[in-house]
């Protein structure tokens, strides 16, 4: 996969540290241990060393780079009680519940991530996707200028002339205009910052300028709208149909004055069925290699993995967040000033 070795190698460079919680997983100690070998991160698990240790070693693991926290015994524990509990004391937490609910490794994770600790987190190897992304919400929140979080999947398509990016295709089911809009901004940032090339965005529709009417059509035109008010700095359009912007031929003639129809290189679907069907075909007909999801939207690099996966994709999803933090903040982005 020469992609994810160009993102490993690209994320080496920025030697960062990266918090994986899930540390009674025996594919999470491999991944640690390849990680180390590979000297792309600095490694932080979470919980009782002891039990981290003697499991490595049960399963032939060495651990010597890593470095293992166990909450209850964590210097700064009660500032992150505090910030916890000022941060949901609003929706009815008390401050003993908020004492306990750091102490979960995935909240514990996150905040490492918010107070700087480490760069970013990688989970879910063994908890859910509603599980890793409730305690990014709760902890990180999302990235200023945006109410959305959202996935994109990267697609390496057999002989073809580009590399795409699918958005949303795992978190948003039904997209509002305005989330569409978020979902287009956080694509084009992940593109920039994984690929480091210009995102050209296509809004996707079953309608191309008008062709067809109906109240899903509106929701597209809207969404572009929304992002002609915000004032983008990357190309877009739409709505525009899939073939009209990708192939050059069919979009000079169904939009003859789109700068992006026919040269699309970021697409957004409509809805969530949409777009997971759309990767999946492509994955599965054309033999496309899908990396992601990519969690996208957060105000720090939170991302979350299938709790089938390999040690290689802890691993070279480690890369992608690492890659996703290099991000210097919100100030150097005109999309998210």
């Amino acid at each position: 996969m020469e992609i994810v070795d160009n993102f490993i190698e690209k994320a080496r460079k920025l030697k960062g540290k990266i918090v994986l919680p899930e540390a009674d997983d025996i594919r999470i100690l491999a991944a640690a241990q390849k990680i180390a070998q590979l000297k792309l991160a600095q490694v932080v698990l979470v919980g009782n060393p002891d039990d981290i240790n003697s499991l490595a070693k049960k399963n032939g693991i060495l651990l010597e780079t890593a470095e293992i926290l166990e909450p209850q015994k964590f210097n700064d524990l009660e500032k992150f009680t505090d910030f916890y509990f000022e941060r949901r004391k609003k929706k009815g937490i008390t401050r003993k519940q908020a004492a306990s609910i750091v102490l979960n490794p995935l909240y514990f994770g996150t905040l490492l991530v918010k107070f700087g600790y480490v760069d970013g987190m990688v989970a879910g190897a063994a908890n859910t996707t509603g599980e890793v992304l409730k305690a990014a919400l709760h902890v990180v929140g999302v990235k200023a200028g945006l109410k959305t979080v959202s996935s994109s999947f990267i697609m390496v398509v057999p002989n073809y002339d580009r590399v795409l990016l699918f958005a949303d295709c795992a978190v948003v089911p039904e997209p509002t205009s305005q989330q569409l809009a978020d979902i287009a901004m956080s694509t084009a940032t992940t593109r920039r910052k994984l690929l480091g090339d210009e995102p050209i965005v296509s809004l996707l529709s079953f309608s191309t300028k008008g062709s067809a009417q109906h109240e899903k059509v509106d929701k597209v035109v809207a969404a572009k709208k929304v992002l002609e008010e915000r004032k983008v700095d990357f190309a877009f359009d739409g709505e525009l149909q899939l073939d009209a912007a990708l192939v050059e031929k069919i979009g000079k003639s169904k939009a003859p004055d789109s700068k992006v129809a026919g040269k699309a290189n970021t697409l957004i679907f409509p809805e969530l069925q949409s777009g997971n069907i759309g990767y999946k075909l492509v994955q599965r007909l054309a033999g496309a290699e899908a990396i992601g999801p990519v969690i996208q939207g957060l105000a720090a690099p939170v991302c979350d993995l299938s709790r089938g996966c390999s040690t290689d994709d802890i691993v070279n999803t480690t890369a992608i967040v690492l890659l996703m933090s290099n991000y210097k903040g919100v100030e150097n982005d005109k999309n998210f000033a």
